[in-house]
């Protein structure tokens, strides 16, 4: 059972004022979405995480490297599920690192990173911002931010990002875009803009329903022309949009100005093959038959300290059920493009177990079951189920017992920052945000006092 600290405010207390501002989402679909809770982890979790999560980002920029330079278009088109609008660009050879968060479980069988959002992470707030809020209402000294240079990560990532696109020709302002009317993208967006700004660069926030494009030409908001580009809006919706007024691929326009070097994309489109979860059957694919590679590519790809890490780290996933059925092991069926545990279910031989719990937010019950029918039809991975670690916490509707899954932030390679999530055995949107805090280790007079 995961130790939380519940702290002696309600709700109010805490988000009548800066925290509020900082996270306008903390009820969420008409619930309390953040709680005035402590997750705690200890100094040794934290490091074990922090060392694994980089190695863990390691492999994957190089199986995407591999992938980029070595795999077919078929490859990408049919094990990955990249449409192939997305293709040409997600070849480029863009520079790795980027904002990223881990999802990881911590249980009986030690550290388990179970995926990887790459394209568009959210809850970067909460952990930059809410999380020192919390920690700072405590009083108690004993406590510290795993979050806490998460800002400085933020600011490197994008000097790293556009001093490349600089070198490429792309300079001037930059612009951060999501829908507009959507509070938490919108609050996550605005978020790194004001870091980017903090980096030293001129930055402009443009909704993304006033973006226009002219095909071939550029992306233009109210007459401006942007080069540079930071997108809260997954690629794999990108891809399909389509202006049914002008009849214009938006999507296949835009991808096409970064193919043809007019556009900087943040992250880039390259991120796109690490976050289709096919990626995660991919590696470990490759793991499987490391020593094959050299028949292929002319090298091995993986030297024994990474085998040593996705052995440790990693959990067998396929393209298939086949391993799991015929051996009656627990798994998890995840859509390719599943967000929020849409799509995901967990299994055992016989049944299903589990399911997310997903809310709809607009009473539309037929739009609903397309955005159901829209993850459950997609191609899926199969991954071996560990169980989850369970947490008590308390909420405004009394007594929650849930199951934590441990977000890990690593931004430009390096390990950012926590976004503990308790919810039900699939982390849906219905989960809690309890933030991360480390207690550190008390010298014998303060222990003695402690307890006393």
């Amino acid at each position: 059972m995961r130790e939380v600290y519940t702290m002696p405010f309600s709700h109010e207390d805490i988000f009548s004022g800066e925290a509020g501002e900082k996270i306008p989402y903390h009820r969420m679909y008409g619930k309390q979405y953040c709680v005035p809770a402590l997750t705690v982890y200890t100094p040794e979790e934290v490091e074990e995480l922090r060392v694994a999560a980089e190695a863990i980002d390691a492999i994957y920029s190089k199986v995407m490297r591999f992938i980029q330079r070595y795999m077919p278009d078929s490859f990408l088109e049919h094990p990955l599920g990249i449409d192939p609008g997305l293709i040409p660009a997600a070849r480029m050879d863009v520079v790795t690192g980027g904002i990223t968060r881990q999802d990881w479980i911590i249980g009986e069988a030690g550290l388990k990173c179970i995926e990887n959002n790459t394209d568009t992470p959210t809850g970067i707030p909460e952990s930059a911002a809410l999380e020192s809020i919390l920690i700072g209402r405590t009083a108690d000294q004993a406590w510290s931010a795993p979050s806490a240079y998460m800002d400085a990560r933020i600011e490197d990532c994008f000097r790293f990002w556009l001093t490349f696109y600089a070198e490429q020709g792309l300079e001037g302002p930059v612009t951060f875009t999501s829908y507009g009317e959507h509070v938490e993208d919108r609050t996550n967006t605005a978020y790194l803009m004001e870091r980017c700004r903090e980096a030293g660069y001129e930055v402009w926030y443009a909704p993304l329903e006033e973006l226009e494009i002219v095909p071939g030409e550029a992306l233009y908001h109210q007459g401006r022309e942007i080069r540079l580009l930071y997108r809260l809006y997954p690629l794999e919706y990108l891809i399909g949009d389509r202006d049914e007024t002008t009849e214009v691929d938006i999507g296949a326009a835009l991808i096409e100005l970064v193919y043809n070097g007019q556009l900087g994309l943040m992250n880039p489109v390259q991120h796109v093959l690490m976050q289709s979860k096919g990626f995660m059957a991919a590696i470990w694919s490759l793991y499987e038959r490391n020593e094959q590679t050299p028949e292929y590519c002319g090298f091995t790809l993986f030297n024994e300290a990474e085998m040593d890490v996705i052995s440790r780290y990693l959990l067998p996933t396929y393209f298939t059920a086949e391993p799991f059925e015929q051996s009656a092991v627990p798994y998890v069926a995840k859509s390719y493009w599943g967000r929020e545990g849409r799509g995901t279910l967990l299994l055992d031989h016989t049944a299903v177990q589990d399911t997310a719990e997903v809310v709809n937010t607009d009473d539309d019950e037929d739009d609903d079951e397309g955005v159901t029918a829209y993850y459950e039809n997609q191609p899926k991975v199969y991954q071996q189920l560990v169980p989850m670690e369970q947490a008590v916490i308390q909420t405004e509707d009394g007594e929650y017992s849930g199951y934590l899954l441990t977000g890990v932030f690593v931004i430009g390679g390096r390990f950012a920052g926590m976004l503990p999530r308790v919810g039900e055995r699939v982390t849906g949107d219905m989960a809690y945000y309890c933030a991360a805090a480390v207690r550190e280790p008390m010298n014998d007079e303060e222990e003695k006092e402690w307890k006393s």
